[in-house]
Protein backbone atom coordinates (compact mmCIF):
# COMPACT_ATOMS: atom_id res chain seq x y z
CA UNK A 1 0.00 0.00 0.00
CA UNK A 2 0.89 3.22 -1.05
CA UNK A 3 0.26 5.45 2.37
CA UNK A 4 1.24 8.71 0.45
CA UNK A 5 -1.78 8.41 -1.78
CA UNK A 6 -5.09 8.59 -0.04
CA UNK A 7 -7.78 5.93 -1.96
CA UNK A 8 -11.43 7.68 -2.72
CA UNK A 9 -12.75 6.22 0.75
CA UNK A 10 -9.96 7.96 2.67
CA UNK A 11 -10.55 11.03 0.89
CA UNK A 12 -14.54 11.08 1.80
CA UNK A 13 -13.30 10.79 5.52
CA UNK A 14 -10.88 13.57 4.74
CA UNK A 15 -13.03 15.89 3.39
CA UNK A 16 -15.40 15.45 6.42
CA UNK A 17 -12.40 15.68 9.21
CA UNK A 18 -11.38 18.73 7.48
CA UNK A 19 -15.02 20.09 7.48
CA UNK A 20 -15.43 19.47 10.53
CA UNK A 21 -11.67 20.73 11.88
CA UNK A 22 -11.96 24.28 10.33
CA UNK A 23 -15.80 24.74 12.34
CA UNK A 24 -13.92 23.56 15.38
CA UNK A 25 -10.78 26.11 14.95
CA UNK A 26 -13.49 29.04 13.56
CA UNK A 27 -14.94 28.72 17.30
CA UNK A 28 -11.74 28.35 18.97
CA UNK A 29 -10.39 31.48 17.15
CA UNK A 30 -13.57 33.43 18.12
CA UNK A 31 -12.89 32.43 21.71
CA UNK A 32 -9.41 34.58 21.95
CA UNK A 33 -9.57 37.70 23.71
CA UNK A 34 -8.30 39.40 26.53
CA UNK A 35 -8.78 37.59 29.89
CA UNK A 36 -9.87 34.59 28.70
CA UNK A 37 -7.04 31.76 29.60
CA UNK A 38 -5.26 29.44 26.68
CA UNK A 39 -6.53 26.51 29.06
CA UNK A 40 -10.16 27.49 28.26
CA UNK A 41 -9.64 27.68 24.71
CA UNK A 42 -8.24 24.05 25.31
CA UNK A 43 -11.45 23.06 27.21
CA UNK A 44 -13.43 24.54 24.27
CA UNK A 45 -11.54 22.21 21.73
CA UNK A 46 -12.06 19.60 23.58
CA UNK A 47 -15.79 19.88 24.10
CA UNK A 48 -16.15 20.97 20.45
CA UNK A 49 -14.75 17.76 19.37
CA UNK A 50 -16.26 15.49 21.65
CA UNK A 51 -19.96 16.57 20.67
CA UNK A 52 -18.90 15.47 17.28
CA UNK A 53 -17.63 12.24 18.38
CA UNK A 54 -14.17 12.38 17.04
CA UNK A 55 -11.03 12.18 18.80
CA UNK A 56 -8.47 15.15 19.30
CA UNK A 57 -5.28 14.39 17.13
CA UNK A 58 -2.74 15.95 19.60
CA UNK A 59 -3.92 14.55 22.98
CA UNK A 60 -1.42 11.98 24.27
CA UNK A 61 0.16 12.48 20.61
CA UNK A 62 4.00 11.78 21.48
CA UNK A 63 6.26 13.23 18.19
CA UNK A 64 9.36 11.33 17.56
CA UNK A 65 12.10 12.15 20.28
CA UNK A 66 9.80 14.10 22.52
CA UNK A 67 9.91 12.60 25.89
CA UNK A 68 6.37 12.52 26.95
CA UNK A 69 3.06 12.80 24.71
CA UNK A 70 1.72 16.02 24.28
CA UNK A 71 -0.74 16.87 27.30
CA UNK A 72 -3.41 18.59 25.55
CA UNK A 73 -5.69 18.51 22.52
CA UNK A 74 -5.02 21.82 21.27
CA UNK A 75 -1.84 23.90 20.76
CA UNK A 76 -1.84 27.77 22.04
CA UNK A 77 0.88 29.39 21.16
CA UNK A 78 1.06 33.10 22.42
CA UNK A 79 3.68 35.71 20.83
CA UNK A 80 7.19 34.86 20.32
CA UNK A 81 5.67 31.56 20.65
CA UNK A 82 5.83 29.52 17.38
CA UNK A 83 4.04 25.74 17.58
CA UNK A 84 3.35 23.59 20.29
CA UNK A 85 2.33 25.78 23.59
CA UNK A 86 0.80 23.92 25.96
CA UNK A 87 -2.38 25.65 27.33
CA UNK A 88 -3.36 25.63 31.44
CA UNK A 89 -3.44 29.06 32.99
CA UNK A 90 -1.56 31.71 31.09
CA UNK A 91 -4.47 34.47 30.38
CA UNK A 92 -3.96 36.02 27.21
CA UNK A 93 -3.45 39.82 27.13
CA UNK A 94 -5.06 42.93 25.07
CA UNK A 95 -2.21 43.38 22.38
CA UNK A 96 -1.22 39.81 22.09
CA UNK A 97 -1.63 37.77 19.19
CA UNK A 98 -2.17 33.99 19.48
CA UNK A 99 -1.71 31.04 17.41
CA UNK A 100 -4.25 28.09 17.79
CA UNK A 101 -3.50 24.48 16.08
CA UNK A 102 -5.49 21.85 16.04
CA UNK A 103 -5.47 18.39 14.93
CA UNK A 104 -8.53 15.80 14.57
CA UNK A 105 -9.23 12.43 14.17
CA UNK A 106 -11.91 11.74 12.02
CA UNK A 107 -12.86 7.92 11.72
CA UNK A 108 -8.98 7.11 11.83
CA UNK A 109 -8.67 10.09 8.92
CA UNK A 110 -6.42 12.69 10.69
CA UNK A 111 -6.13 16.76 9.47
CA UNK A 112 -4.38 19.43 10.58
CA UNK A 113 -4.98 23.07 11.17
CA UNK A 114 -3.56 26.09 12.28
CA UNK A 115 -4.15 30.38 12.33
CA UNK A 116 -2.91 33.52 14.23
CA UNK A 117 -5.48 35.62 15.58
CA UNK A 118 -4.66 39.23 17.40
CA UNK A 119 -6.12 39.13 20.90
CA UNK A 120 -8.58 42.58 20.97
CA UNK A 121 -6.68 45.39 19.59
CA UNK A 122 -3.11 45.02 18.41
CA UNK A 123 -0.31 47.69 16.66
CA UNK A 124 -1.44 48.33 13.53
CA UNK A 125 2.20 46.85 12.40
CA UNK A 126 1.27 43.53 13.41
CA UNK A 127 -1.56 43.46 10.69
CA UNK A 128 0.31 42.94 7.81
CA UNK A 129 2.17 40.84 9.36
CA UNK A 130 -0.08 38.24 10.08
CA UNK A 131 -1.86 38.90 6.74
CA UNK A 132 1.48 38.56 5.10
CA UNK A 133 1.93 35.02 6.56
CA UNK A 134 -1.63 33.89 5.53
CA UNK A 135 -0.55 34.96 1.61
CA UNK A 136 2.25 32.70 2.21
CA UNK A 137 -0.20 30.15 2.50
CA UNK A 138 -1.96 30.93 0.21
CA UNK A 139 0.79 31.09 -2.32
CA UNK A 140 2.11 27.84 -1.55
CA UNK A 141 -1.81 26.05 -1.64
CA UNK A 142 -1.58 27.72 -5.50
CA UNK A 143 1.87 25.75 -6.00
CA UNK A 144 0.34 22.38 -4.77
CA UNK A 145 -0.34 21.02 -8.17
CA UNK A 146 -0.34 17.69 -9.45
CA UNK A 147 3.61 17.57 -11.64
CA UNK A 148 4.64 20.49 -9.39
CA UNK A 149 7.05 19.57 -6.65
CA UNK A 150 7.57 20.00 -2.85
CA UNK A 151 10.13 22.78 -4.02
CA UNK A 152 7.75 24.89 -5.55
CA UNK A 153 5.51 24.75 -2.73
CA UNK A 154 8.26 25.91 -0.42
CA UNK A 155 9.37 28.54 -2.90
CA UNK A 156 6.14 29.98 -3.30
CA UNK A 157 6.20 30.40 0.46
CA UNK A 158 9.66 31.63 1.10
CA UNK A 159 9.17 34.20 -1.48
CA UNK A 160 5.93 35.58 -0.34
CA UNK A 161 7.47 36.08 3.10
CA UNK A 162 10.26 37.50 2.04
CA UNK A 163 8.70 40.29 -0.28
CA UNK A 164 6.71 41.05 2.69
CA UNK A 165 9.80 42.15 4.56
CA UNK A 166 9.79 38.94 7.33
CA UNK A 167 11.61 36.25 8.02
CA UNK A 168 10.64 32.46 7.65
CA UNK A 169 11.29 30.54 10.16
CA UNK A 170 13.38 27.28 8.72
CA UNK A 171 13.81 24.00 11.31
CA UNK A 172 9.70 23.57 11.38
CA UNK A 173 8.10 22.80 8.65
CA UNK A 174 4.78 21.39 7.42
CA UNK A 175 4.21 17.70 6.53
CA UNK A 176 1.97 14.50 5.03
CA UNK A 177 -1.48 13.78 7.34
CA UNK A 178 -3.81 11.65 6.12
CA UNK A 179 -3.34 8.32 8.38
CA UNK A 180 -1.69 9.86 11.18
CA UNK A 181 -0.58 12.96 13.01
CA UNK A 182 2.91 13.66 10.78
CA UNK A 183 3.56 11.37 7.97
CA UNK A 184 5.94 11.71 4.92
CA UNK A 185 6.86 14.12 3.13
CA UNK A 186 8.43 16.49 4.55
CA UNK A 187 7.60 20.31 3.68
CA UNK A 188 9.77 22.87 4.41
CA UNK A 189 8.84 26.78 4.32
CA UNK A 190 11.48 27.48 1.92
CA UNK A 191 14.09 26.45 -0.71
CA UNK A 192 14.18 25.99 -4.16
CA UNK A 193 11.24 25.63 -6.64
CA UNK A 194 11.52 22.65 -8.74
CA UNK A 195 13.07 20.09 -6.45
CA UNK A 196 11.66 17.77 -4.08
CA UNK A 197 8.97 14.97 -4.20
CA UNK A 198 6.47 15.15 -7.33
CA UNK A 199 3.22 15.64 -6.20
CA UNK A 200 0.72 13.72 -7.36
CA UNK A 201 -3.20 13.19 -6.93
CA UNK A 202 -4.38 11.67 -3.85
CA UNK A 203 -1.42 12.87 -1.88
CA UNK A 204 -2.44 15.10 1.29
CA UNK A 205 -0.28 17.66 3.28
CA UNK A 206 -0.26 19.81 5.66
CA UNK A 207 0.89 23.31 4.25
CA UNK A 208 1.69 25.53 7.08
CA UNK A 209 4.14 28.85 7.26
CA UNK A 210 5.97 29.87 10.42
CA UNK A 211 7.14 33.21 9.77
CA UNK A 212 9.45 35.79 12.63
CA UNK A 213 8.28 39.71 12.15
CA UNK A 214 12.00 39.91 12.36
CA UNK A 215 15.68 38.44 13.15
CA UNK A 216 17.60 35.48 11.92
CA UNK A 217 14.32 33.12 12.89
CA UNK A 218 16.28 30.78 14.83
CA UNK A 219 14.20 28.81 17.37
CA UNK A 220 14.46 27.37 21.15
CA UNK A 221 12.87 24.58 22.52
CA UNK A 222 11.56 25.83 25.98
CA UNK A 223 11.48 23.93 29.29
CA UNK A 224 8.05 22.31 28.72
CA UNK A 225 10.12 20.13 26.22
CA UNK A 226 7.33 21.02 23.53
CA UNK A 227 7.16 24.71 22.83
CA UNK A 228 9.31 26.34 20.12
CA UNK A 229 9.86 29.99 20.46
CA UNK A 230 11.99 31.99 18.43
CA UNK A 231 15.56 32.53 20.09
CA UNK A 232 15.48 36.39 20.04
CA UNK A 233 11.88 36.99 21.17
CA UNK A 234 10.88 38.12 17.89
CA UNK A 235 6.98 37.79 17.22
CA UNK A 236 5.72 34.55 15.06
CA UNK A 237 3.05 33.82 13.39
CA UNK A 238 1.67 30.41 11.97
CA UNK A 239 -1.34 29.59 9.39
CA UNK A 240 -2.11 26.01 8.11
CA UNK A 241 -4.32 23.96 5.92
CA UNK A 242 -4.47 20.62 4.90
CA UNK A 243 -4.84 20.63 1.42
CA UNK A 244 -5.08 17.46 -1.13
CA UNK A 245 -3.69 17.00 -4.62
CA UNK A 246 -6.52 16.62 -6.72
CA UNK A 247 -6.00 15.59 -10.35
CA UNK A 248 -6.58 19.41 -11.74
CA UNK A 249 -5.28 20.99 -8.43
CA UNK A 250 -5.16 21.70 -4.96
CA UNK A 251 -8.19 21.11 -2.68
CA UNK A 252 -7.82 22.67 0.97
CA UNK A 253 -9.98 20.18 3.45
CA UNK A 254 -9.87 22.29 6.13
CA UNK A 255 -11.02 25.44 4.44
CA UNK A 256 -13.17 28.27 6.73
CA UNK A 257 -16.65 28.20 5.89
CA UNK A 258 -17.64 31.67 4.05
Amino acid sequence: MNRLIKTPADIVLLRESGKRLSSIVSKVAAAVAPGVTTGELDALARREIAVLGDKPAFLNYRPQGAPKPYPAALCVSVNEEIVHGIPGERILEEGDIVTVDLGLNHQGRFTDMALTVPVGAVEASLLPFLDACKRSLEAGIAAAKPGNRIGDISAAVSQTVKAAGYVVIRELAGHGVGYGVHEDPYVPNYGPAGKGMKLEPGMVIAIEPMIALSGKGNIVLEDDDFTYATEDGSLSAHFEHTVLIGETGPEVLTALAD
